[in-house]
Formats: structure tokens, C-alpha cells, sequence
């Protein structure tokens, strides 16, 4: 069983910054890849980003691609999400989740645990 607790979320203006942490309960959390997807009112929750084991290598969905790095520490058992030049459009409900299959994996069905969520809102 692996629990995962989110935080730095809150709110923003339009191209502001904000980093994102998710740690994690256990001694196996080298074990698991890690993902981030976000959740807007009405919508359907999406794939942000994603992140091997090791932390070699990171995927992200093109809407984020080249403002939010995602990265983790496994001696922290921490993964986080650096978001930046943050748009009215990146609010949501931002949750961490972990996963046991290999690879970078964008479908939340794909992933065994998930966090509570935190709150990012950005303003205009």
C-alpha cells in the first residue's frame, strides 16, 4: 500500500509559478513510476506529466510542454511538478499517482494509487 499527499497548490496570476509536491509512504517508492493529472471542473481528469523509476525519463502532455518539469527524489520518496508561465486555463485539481508498470504512462487506469488532490487556480 503506498500513500500519496500533494501539496503546494493555491492560487496565482497568469504567468506565475508554482511547485507541486507529492510524497509518498513506504520504502518502495524507487519502485514506482510516478504521474501528475489534473482534473477541471466538468472535465474529464488529464494526463500532465509522467516519470520513470529512475527519473531518466519524463513524458509530457503537449499542452505543458516546455512550461512544467516534472522530477522526483527517491531518497525523499518526493515527486514534484514545476509549473511556470501558468495559464487561467491550467486550473484544476492537480493529483499525484503512482504506478507499477514500466514506462511513461499517460492512462490513469495504468496507475494504482492516487492522492487527494490540491487546488491550483490561476487568475487572468
Amino acid at each position: 500500500q503506498v500513500q500519496l499527499v500533494e501539496s503546494g497548490g493555491g492560487l496565482v496570476q497568469a504567468g506565475g509559478s508554482l511547485r507541486l509536491s507529492c510524497v509518498a509512504s513506504g520504502r518502495t517508492f524507487s519502485s514506482y513510476g510516478m504521474g501528475w493529472f489534473r482534473q477541471a471542473p466538468g472535465k474529464e481528469r488529464e494526463f500532465v506529466a509522467a516519470i520513470r523509476r529512475s527519473g531518466i525519463t519524463t513524458d509530457y502532455a503537449d499542452s505543458v510542454k516546455g512550461r512544467f518539469t516534472i522530477s522526483r527524489d527517491n531518497a525523499k520518496n518526493t515527486v514534484y511538478l514545476e509549473m511556470n508561465s501558468l495559464k487561467p486555463e491550467d486550473t484544476a485539481i492537480y493529483y499525484c499517482a503512482a504506478t507499477r508498470a514500466l514506462g511513461t504512462i499517460r492512462s490513469p487506469s495504468f496507475y494504482d494509487y492516487w492522492g487527494q488532490g490540491t487546488q491550483v487556480t490561476v487568475s487572468a
